[in-house]
């Protein structure tokens, strides 16, 4: 386990963070920087590996079992740009007590506002110092996957098929499978690492829309405002909150749809909102952007009609499409149950790049990586998770040549 943690806090500490208002591919240099270390890794554990000019990289093992599938494994290299991925310090607490971690003289890890620490009493815990996200999303899924790499090359007489492996770039702010080649990365079926607490299995996620709304308000002197001013700001919170108040994300969980206004600018004479719609079925995603919709022209257009709303799409549930091929499910969940891991299937609450994959043609749902609190200064991963998850990811190499 320490090669693990060791491999884990190496490639935490590289600063990977997307960056949405870059023009470049990939965001940031930090993720070439990271890609090319894995390029070196893979290459000395004897794999074929190519980069390409977007900075994916694709890496193939070759198999010692013939006419069997190849399987896939993908984790992005980009972290979250909600906080910074810059000058990480991960802090290593073995033998956890329950008790609270000092993350710095400010913040704590306290059971009381996170309860699943409670369940790794005994185990190992890798936390921020505070200051950073610590950037499991996704660089425990690079780890696993790496480890898995390397178990398969020091066991040659593990059965497996060719083995293929992808690592993306900008994940984190949607653009991840824009210029994923499927064809060189050669899978007939694949798994993003990229889920959260152990036994984490996912194969549907959201529908998702991202949604602008841009108020034109008229601006006049208060002392002679009635009947001229139109406050755009005023517009934009009544619009918010004629939104139905429990469909947002602090009031649902599993199945359960929201509106989620990300940002809100604004003044008297113009104002700004931002919104991303979640909808886990279609149907009701469709009705959930009409209403939306619907909402914008009587709480806003009817005051200031030249405001405007745009409405595009992100990506879209990809449960039926996986379920086009029940052999990717069967052999996830039997292989976590190999391993000793209780399979959780349930939802996404957010997007892979399996969704986008999955309508690409190739079908790739979501394996856990023991990560918590993602895209945050209280972010914490457990290392026997971790380990599990590599378990795991043996389990459906070998079961690959037999089911």
């Amino acid at each position: 386990m320490n090669d693990l943690i060791n491999r884990f806090c190496t490639y935490v500490k590289m600063d990977t963070t997307a960056d949405p208002l870059s023009k470049s591919v990939p965001s940031s240099k930090g993720q070439i920087e990271l890609a090319n270390k894995l390029k070196t890794e893979l290459l000395e554990m004897g794999l074929t590996v190519d980069i390409d000019k977007e900075g994916y990289v694709y890496a193939k093992l070759k198999g010692n079992v013939e006419n069997v599938p190849t399987v896939g494994f993908i984790a992005h290299l980009d972290t979250a740009p909600d906080i910074t991925g810059k000058n990480v310090r991960p802090q290593i607490i073995e033998n956890y007590d329950g008790s609270i971690i000092k993350l710095n003289n400010e913040y704590n890890l306290d059971p009381i506002v996170f309860p699943s620490l409670l369940n790794y009493v005994g185990k190992t815990l890798i936390t921020t110092d505070g200051t950073t996200l610590l950037g499991a999303d996704d660089k425990a899924g690079i780890t696993i996957i790496m480890e898995l790499v390397k178990y398969l090359v020091d066991n040659p007489d593990t059965p497996h098929g060719d083995v293929a492996v992808g690592f993306t770039i900008d994940e984190e702010i949607g653009t991840d499978a824009d210029f994923f080649n499927i064809e060189k990365f050669g899978a007939d079926f694949a798994y993003t690492v990229d889920g959260g607490v152990i036994g984490e299995f996912q194969y549907e996620n959201f529908n998702a829309a991202s949604c602008t709304i841009k108020i034109n308000g008229i601006n006049v002197h208060p002392g002679t405002a009635k009947n001229q001013m139109v406050n755009a700001t005023s517009l934009g919170i009544n619009f918010d909150r004629a939104l139905t108040i429990k469909e947002r994300p602090e009031y649902t969980e599993l199945y359960e749809a929201f509106y989620h206004c990300t940002d809100f600018n604004g003044t008297c004479e113009s104002a700004v909102l931002n919104y991303i719609i979640r909808e886990h079925d279609f149907k009701k995603f469709e009705e959930k952007k009409k209403h939306i919709t619907d909402t914008f022209e009587v709480m806003i257009k009817k005051y200031s009609p030249t405001s405007e709303i745009v409405i595009e799409d992100s990506y879209f549930n990809m449960k039926d499409k996986v379920l086009t091929m029940p052999r990717v499910i069967e052999l996830a969940t039997k292989a976590m149950e190999n391993a000793n891991v209780s399979p959780r299937v349930e939802p996404v609450r957010g997007g892979t790049d399996g969704a986008r994959l999955s309508f690409m043609g190739l079908i790739c749902p979501n394996i856990f990586t023991g990560g918590h609190n993602y895209h945050g200064r209280f972010e914490y991963v457990c290392a026997e998770s971790m380990v599990k998850g590599v378990d795991s990811l043996k389990e459906i190499i070998i079961l690959n040549t037999k089911l």
